[in-house]
């Protein structure tokens, strides 16, 4: 049995299920709380239910991963002839994942070490695609934690979403804002920044807000090599859309992945959601 450093992330990194295969990426997968019903993202859920509940105003919550679950991952990866383990977490800011698995790191059977990286979706996913990449190549914990944190340093994720009202009920977005950006009747940008979700700008309609998250995309991009991911919640046609006009503005674009986010995000953003997160190389 070959002794490796495995690499463990949560379901929110929305990574394509082929490309966690091809690295040997292992998710735990957060849960969404549909009524009365529990449900694990990925698994037991889809985002066109989700989208359903939302629309229908039903209550819906998520929930973190429990530190049994982690530390049943971490036996599971041990086995299976790990002799350590980076577990890289969307952030600490959002959730209470990385607490969970900071907890089960504590008695699993190989050294583990617990990353908040600050990220979120494919700015998550590329974090733990860096990690990968460094341990196939026979790299260290250290060296691996190194990339995944380089990675998250200078990646940035901006957000257009129709409503700031289902990130105000989750608590992921101050009332006062989202009080305010109902009053005027704008179309919110946000970003990512320090972990958490802000408020970039508000734009009036919202043709203009996605004709400025792509601005805001491209300069992001500048002309280095970057990788590219497109988000959306039940909006295919501006995803596609939007990742079209992205191919064509980046010159050092590497690679570009459109995806509908998971239930867990969804459920905080609402249904029109969407994002592009912009990583270099």
């Amino acid at each position: 049995m070959s002794r490796h450093v495995a690499i463990v992330t949560d379901s929110t990194a929305y990574l394509p299920t082929r490309m966690m295969e091809r690295h040997g990426i292992t998710a735990v997968p957060l849960t969404v709380v549909l009524g009365d019903r529990a449900l694990e993202e990925g698994t037991e859920i889809s985002t066109r239910s989700l989208a359903q509940a939302l629309q229908k105003r039903r209550s819906v919550t998520t929930s973190r991963p429990s530190p049994q679950v982690f530390a049943e991952t971490y036996r599971r990866v041990a086995e299976s002839g790990a002799s350590g383990i980076v577990s890289l977490h969307l952030s600490a800011e959002l959730s209470g994942t990385y607490d969970a698995a900071v907890l089960a790191a504590r008695e699993a059977p190989v050294p583990v070490r617990v990353v908040d990286t600050g990220m979120v979706a494919m700015a998550l996913g590329f974090c733990a695609l860096a990690a990968a990449e460094v341990a196939e190549a026979g790299g260290t914990m250290d060296e691996a934690v190194t990339a995944a944190e380089k990675r998250a340093a200078g990646t940035s994720a901006y957000f257009y979403v129709d409503t700031l009202d289902y990130l105000r009920r989750g608590g992921r977005i101050g009332a006062a804002q989202a009080l305010l950006g109902s009053a005027l009747a704008v179309k919110p940008l946000l970003q990512l920044d320090g972990g958490r979700i802000e408020l970039l700008e508000k734009v009036r309609t919202a043709s203009k807000a996605i004709a400025r998250l792509e601005e805001i995309a491209a300069e992001r991009a500048g002309g280095a090599e970057v990788d590219i991911a497109v988000h959306h919640l039940a909006a295919p046609e501006r995803a596609a859309a939007l990742a079209d006009r992205l191919r064509a503005r980046v010159p050092g674009l590497a690679d570009l992945h459109v995806s509908e986010v998971g239930a867990v995000i969804g459920a905080h953003t609402g249904p029109g959601l969407l994002g592009a997160v912009v990583s270099p190389r």
